[in-house]
């Protein structure tokens, strides 16, 4: 599936996602900081700029939820064709038709 969004677009949702989970369970920065094993100012610069490093984004989506949804998001797809004569095998394959009676 192709994309359309920006991935600055999706830095700013993503950081603002995070934000909101973390204010939906009433923590502070320097809570989710703690809990999180993220260093505070990792996480100020995170919910102001949208940097931050994977494992530190993954240590706060464990503490306020989605990793296993992210996990899940990132599986790959099953290919619909494993080569290109499957391909070719299915743009191949005739469909019978009736002939109309006169």
């Amino acid at each position: 599936m192709v994309s359309l969004i920006a991935p600055s677009k999706a830095q700013r949702k993503l950081t603002d996602n995070i934000r909101k989970r973390r204010l939906l369970m009433e923590l502070t920065q320097e809570e989710l900081a703690e809990r999180s094993g993220v260093a505070l100012p990792t996480l100020r610069k995170f919910e102001q700029k949208g940097i931050i490093s994977l494992e530190s984004f993954l240590k706060l989506l464990l503490v306020v939820g989605g990793l296993e949804e992210m996990i899940d998001s990132t599986k790959p797809n099953k290919p619909l064709f494993n080569s290109i004569d499957d391909v070719l095998k299915k743009h191949n394959r005739s469909t019978r038709k009736r002939g109309h009676r006169k």
